[in-house]
């Protein structure tokens, strides 16, 4: 039964604490696309994203006027494009033209899957497409790219992590006049899922139906929203039960508008991602949930205690809400993306070292950090190396999205604009993992990966 009480608070949290659906994200089969003949294929791309996703756009702005609630971003992901490159043996960068000009046609903020999934090899078509992400992504406006670098069961492929090292740092240069964007429009995985919603990793995985509607809610203003109101003396049960309680409206809103694009659309229904996504807006910051909790600045410590408590009460406020939950959910930290974040870096409270032992309890990783542009290729490797390691050792998914700011220095700025904010560069250990990364192989998969 509604309860009006409950009504009434939902609509303040949209109305006073940023809260949103920060993306209905359409997901869309290429598989039937596949053609020896390149330029047949992308005319079937083309084709299929245009008539599958004709009405997305349509039909969120209609739920948004039916029910008041935002829908921040409407997406599109499609199967990594790396395997109709293994078909067609064409050029790769052919097929994000074909993605960038299809997401514009159809009025999608942004389409994900420029993407290859390597964690235990890479065939010649995975290697031609993540050489030529960093010219895809500064040659197109909507095209986000992601690659799996590793997994619980296959461990990690460091010859993918080596490369990934100058991938990034290539893709930062040639987006250096526009704020280094192309960077930030590219994510790399330990355990990618095959249903997250949020840019920039998401794409179409093997395992889902031809089409699926996957919801990414958001909420942290909600969530500190409700702390900030509680009793000074409540204790830590106290405050996660508050959490899961808020978790669960937050979902529920979720839930409905999932519920009503797949009635709308005449697709399945896949996930609700429950995520804390935040924003650069005032009061929409996870930093700020975790001072509410208690830390008097994000990055001290008793700050990954406060995560962990947090990520698990979403969870399960969550869980409670949906029966599909599903894609990444907890909650996220970037840094470029909340306003409380920032101000913890540029008063010194939270470092890189910091951010990468609170990725161990919240969802993915490290996100959205800003380095010096002339920090070395084998340093970036080995970043998303360790945090490659902490998910494949604890069976969760974690990604590296690192921005090397090309003329920048630490304390110096990178200005985004909109939800991608603005970040400070950060310090990096200049200690060299050279001997490290030109190893390569592949890092055996844990023991704890046998489970069968």
């Amino acid at each position: 039964m509604l309860n009006i009480s409950d009504i009434l608070e939902t609509i303040g949290m949209i109305n006073k604490e940023n809260l949103d659906i920060r993306t209905v994200t359409l997901g869309i089969s290429l598989t039937d696309c596949a053609d020896s003949d390149i330029e047949v294929s992308r005319g079937k791309v083309y084709d299929k994203i245009a008539r599958a996703a004709e009405r997305l756009v349509p039909v969120c702005e209609s739920i948004e006027t039916k029910y008041g609630i935002p829908i921040i971003n409407k997406r599109v992901s499609v199967t990594p494009i790396a395997t109709l490159v293994g078909a067609s043996g064409g050029d790769p960068e052919l097929y994000a033209r074909t993605l960038d000009a299809a997401a514009g046609n159809i009025g999608v903020n942004f389409i994900g899957g420029y993407s290859a999934l390597v964690h235990k090899g890479i065939s010649e078509w995975d290697r031609r497409l993540i050489e030529s992400i960093p010219y895809a992504l500064a040659d197109t406006d909507r095209v986000c790219s992601s690659v799996n670098i590793g997994s619980t069961k296959a461990g990690i492929n460091m010859d993918a992590v080596r490369l990934m090292g100058g991938v990034i740092k290539k893709t930062a240069q040639l987006t250096a006049d526009r704020e280094c964007i192309g960077a930030a429009k590219l994510v790399v995985f330990c355990n990618a899922v095959e249903d997250n919603p949020f840019m920039a990793g998401a794409f179409h995985g093997a395992g889902e139906p031809d089409t699926v509607i996957n919801v990414g809610v958001s909420g942290p203003g909600a969530v500190a929203s409700a702390l900030s109101r509680m009793d000074e003396g409540a204790d830590m049960t106290d405050v996660a039960d508050e959490i899961k309680r808020t978790a669960f409206k937050i979902t529920r809103m979720g839930q409905l508008v999932g519920a009503e694009a797949s009635s709308e659309l005449g697709v399945p229904f896949g996930i609700v991602d429950i995520s804390l996504a935040p924003t650069p807006a005032v009061g929409d910051s996870v930093a700020r949930i975790l001072e509410e909790i208690g830390v008097e600045r994000t990055g001290g410590c008793g700050t990954t205690a406060a995560l962990a408590m947090l990520n698990d009460a979403v969870k399960k406020g969550g869980v409670m809400a949906s029966s599909h939950v599903g894609g990444l959910s907890g909650a996220f930290i970037p840094v470029s993306e909340d306003r409380g974040m920032i101000e913890a870096v540029e008063r010194g409270a939270l470092t890189i070292e910091k951010l990468e032992a609170m990725t161990a309890v919240c969802s993915v990783g490290l996100d959205m950090v800003i380095v010096p542009g002339d920090t070395p290729d084998d340093v970036i490797a080995a970043l998303i190396a360790d945090e490659a390691a902490i998910g494949m050792v604890n069976g969760k998914t974690t990604a590296v999205r690192l921005i090397p700011a090309t003329g920048r220095k630490v304390g110096e700025h990178l200005e985004f604009g909109g939800l991608l904010g603005r970040g400070p560069v950060m310090a990096i250990s200049g200690v060299s993992p050279a001997r490290l990364i030109a190893r390569g192989g592949r890092i055996p998969a844990p023991i704890n990966s046998l489970k069968n």
